[in-house]
């Protein structure tokens, strides 16, 4: 599968880049001696080991099936979005958790200079980066690479937030207010976290919802609004329909309830009438798992 495997050389490249990211965060938190970059370089971290099992994912995602996984590996997709989302949340608590010591602590002094340097560094790398792995997303539709994007997204935002406070801290300098100067560092860890932490919970919410495979709203109301025209020009009797979104893939399964005296000829005029209900779903891509049968036993529905 060509977007599959586009997908995998995005991933790659993310992979790189985040290795960069954390080494630059890490060293420069240490230097700088601020917890908010050396969060920003374990947040990366994270990110990379979330970003390999993505990966993985995708060259698995790229069989398609297997005598085990005879549906294939779609479900992984959500798992995976669900697992780094969540441990993402873990990352923006536990941060928030060392801003509120750091602050009862009576803060600490920080290498404004150097830390601002390592803060502009980190900012541009991880926005650009966020750019660039978004639009390959989209266009791919790729909930894996979507999930990257925000990542990279919040260690920008984090970024932007560190390269902020130091600048207002270097303001502050040999002035009345210089006594705060050493609590600037545990108040933009507690607002990073508090800003970046919602994105991964809704993100792990929503795959969550995936996992367990939760009917979405949209795709019921289509199937439900298409197949109550069809049944009423074709004059069925009734329908059941059972909807679920895994990952990339949507299914549908469709049971259609005829009379038992109903004549609806050859397997072809069959066929037909699948392939119109289809063609109303725009069901036609890839993306899609369609079963449809006709019955007039309503056991079976």
């Amino acid at each position: 599968m060509k977007g599959t495997r586009d997908e995998q050389r995005v991933l790659q490249l993310s992979i790189a880049a985040t290795m960069v990211v954390a080494a630059i965060g890490l060293s420069g938190g240490l230097l700088a001696r601020s917890q908010a970059i050396l969060f920003d370089g374990i947040y990366s971290l994270v990110d990379v080991a979330q970003t390999l099992v993505a990966l993985a994912v995708l060259r698995l995602m790229t069989n398609e099936q297997s005598p085990r996984f005879q549906y294939g590996f779609w479900h992984l997709e959500p798992m995976v979005e669900a697992l780094g989302s969540s441990i993402l949340s873990l990352a923006c608590i536990y941060a928030l958790a060392n801003a509120v010591i750091g602050f009862r602590s009576g803060g600490h002094a920080i290498q404004l200079g150097p830390g601002l340097a390592w803060a502009i560094l980190l900012a541009v790398v991880d926005l650009a980066m966020a750019g660039w792995t978004g639009v390959h997303a989209r266009r791919l539709q790729s909930g894996l690479l979507a999930l990257d994007a925000r990542a990279w997204l919040l260690t920008g935002v984090m970024s932007l937030a560190v390269v902020v406070s130091f600048v207002i801290a270097l303001s502050l300098r040999n002035g009345a207010h210089e006594h705060w100067i050493p609590y600037i560092d545990p108040l933009v860890l507690a607002a990073i976290s508090l800003a970046a932490l919602p994105v991964p919970l809704l993100a792990a919410w929503r795959a969550a919802r995936e996992v367990l495979q939760v009917a979405p709203d949209d795709l019921d109301r289509q199937v439900q609004e298409v197949m109550q025209q069809f049944i009423a020009e074709h004059r069925f009797d009734d329908f059941t329909s059972h909807v679920a979104k895994i990952g990339r893939m949507q299914f549908i399964e469709i049971h259609v309830l005829a009379r038992p005296d109903i004549q609806l000829g050859s397997i072809g005029d069959v066929d037909r009438l699948r392939d119109e209900i289809a063609t109303r779903l725009d069901a036609r891509s890839g993306r899609f798992w369609l079963t449809i049968d006709f019955t007039s036993d309503r056991a079976w529905t």
